[in-house]
């Protein structure tokens, strides 16, 4: 059945490109036969697939515990010599004795440049990958059905949000550009070309939030692009339409540019919340948001099946790589616990994920933390809270990414007119920032709407947090720990900070967003950057 949908998928390459069936390109194009032909093709055989793959992940799901039985035994398949007792063996029991939990050190990556987290095998990955893209669109197609429609389509991004690379027949064409070109500036001038769109792409949301940053920096560049026609045909009307719409600010700039826009498509990660809620709340106002997965070390490890749910929620599903559960309890008793598979998951409770790969066949603990708010069949309907990696502590306080999360958004909303656009967290030790004083930490924050920040707005941060986490509240007492000290620098030191994330092979960016920084070389940036 694959086959025949890999066949299928080989007839809609083999016909004419769909961007050179736009003779010439216009603000309406219209598709011959042919490109109708591809078009239907493709969604036929994207369908059949999605239906296939549905059936495959009911049948899974009812069976859960069988389902991980044969993920342990594909993981095991593979086991390296000192571990062969293990082969054709299904004991959990047998499994989680011989192989211990271990755990990786962002920060030790971050120093070092190693990768310490094993990567998914390929084999994996692209299964993985295939179903989450599959199922992701039909349920984008469910919710909102006159999205998918050629030319409905444009990524702002070189990299897609989709798990899968497969050909896009609804995707807005690129004239005049060579293929897989990757410029984000050429992508943004030809999404700009075209009206109609339906749904904005992008890999990540911290990624469009940089997008239409820099829509608003270069917006006069891009309008004079649109009027001189390269590529293309001139379009001064659509220059005129770009400078009117950036004439009335972020808010609502997207239905400005796009009005028969709907839905924006990112890849859900961790730390990207921040920055759907900025997307939200200024350029993509109005708009959907969907996901197709949750990503997490490099491969993905939830579905999304529920595009109408906001704040996204996702199914773990049973096949391989074979997933486990480690409770996590209040003092950091985890390290006691025992793993419980994906049917033995309870509702309200949280998890960390382990993740046993074919490849290195290795217990590893994600950091990732879920909280398991319904069932799917037998298996769990997670929402991810937070990463154990971004914890601060400076004093054994331990505040949860989520909990510092509560308290800066509580905290920003007490600032008159200020939107939260990106935030940073060191604490003092990293940067030798105590100068004698007690431990602290140190919070840049880039903001929309408030340019300069008074003492007083500075400390209703610590007063936030004090509120939210009454351990640090004690602390902060018996001067233990030192208050919160806000910095506010620009949103091009965190486009220098990702960048710099990028460029380094052992970087859980893209698609995660660190948002405590470890790495000295890395704090000094934002560091460098200070606005006041």
């Amino acid at each position: 059945m694959l086959l025949l949908f890999l066949l299928l998928l080989l007839l809609l390459l083999l016909l004419p490109p769909l961007s050179r069936l736009w003779q010439p390109w216009s603000p309406g194009p219209r598709l011959s036969w042919l490109a109708c032909l591809q078009h239907r093709v493709a969604w036929g055989a994207l369908c059949w697939a999605a239906a296939w793959q549905r059936r495959r992940l009911e049948q899974s799901t009812l069976r859960a515990g069988q389902s991980q039985q044969q993920a342990l035994r594909w993981c095991l398949q593979g086991a390296p010599g000192p571990r062969r007792p293990l082969r054709g063996s299904t004991d959990m029991s047998a499994f989680r004795s011989h192989l211990p939990l271990t755990k990786a050190s962002l920060a030790q990556e971050e120093e070092s440049g190693e990768q310490l987290l094993p990567p998914a095998s390929k084999q994996h990955h692209g299964k993985a990958s295939l179903q989450a893209t599959l199922l992701g669109l039909a349920a984008l197609n469910k919710a909102h059905p006159e999205v998918l429609v050629p030319g409905g389509t444009a990524c702002l991004t070189p990299t897609s949000p989709w798990p899968s690379p497969l050909p896009w027949p609804w995707r807005v064409p690129s004239p005049g550009s060579a293929p897989g070109a990757k410029d984000p500036g050429a992508l943004l001038l030809e999404a700009l070309r075209s009206p109609g769109l339906r749904a904005l792409e992008a890999r990540t949301a911290v990624e469009l939030l940089d997008v239409f940053s820099g829509l608003e920096a270069n917006g006069e560049e891009l309008a004079r692009a649109l009027a001189a026609g390269g590529p293309g045909a001139p379009l001064p009307w659509r220059a005129a339409e770009l400078r009117e719409a950036l004439e009335q600010g972020p808010r609502g700039l997207a239905l400005r540019l796009w009005p028969q826009l709907q839905v924006v498509v990112t890849l859900d990660a961790g730390g990207q919340a921040e920055a759907v809620a900025a997307l939200r709340a200024l350029w993509c106002r109005g708009l959907a948001f969907f996901s197709p997965a949750y990503a997490a070390a490099g491969g993905v490890v939830g579905l999304n099946l529920w595009p109408e749910q906001p704040g996204g929620l996702y199914l773990l599903p049973p096949g391989a790589p074979l997933i486990e559960l480690l409770p996590v309890r209040e003092g950091g008793q985890e390290e006691a616990a025992t793993t419980v598979l994906l049917a033995e998951a309870q509702e309200g409770e949280e998890y960390e994920l382990v993740l046993t790969d074919h490849t290195s066949l290795t217990r590893c603990r994600l950091g990732d933390v879920v909280r398991v708010v319904g069932a799917y069949n037998q298996c769990p309907v997670v929402r991810f809270v937070r990463r154990l990696s971004q914890t601060l502590s400076v004093r054994g306080e331990d505040i949860g990414e989520d909990v510092f999360s509560e308290a800066l958004s509580r905290a920003v909303g007490q600032w008159p007119g200020a939107t939260l656009l990106d935030h940073g967290c060191v604490e003092s030790s990293v940067l030798d920032s105590s100068g004698g004083s007690a431990p602290h930490y140190e919070v840049f924050v880039a903001l929309r709407g408030l340019r300069n920040l008074s003492e007083e707005n500075r400390d209703k941060l610590d007063h936030c947090l004090q509120e939210t986490y009454p351990r640090y509240k004690s602390l902060r007492f018996r001067g233990s720990v030192g208050p919160a000290r806000v910095q506010l620098v620009g949103p091009e030191a965190f486009r220098e900070l990702r960048a710099a994330l990028a460029a380094s092979p052992s970087s859980p960016f893209p698609p995660e967003m660190p948002r405590v920084l470890r790495h000295r070389r890395l704090a000094r940036l934002l560091q460098r950057r200070v606005l006041s």
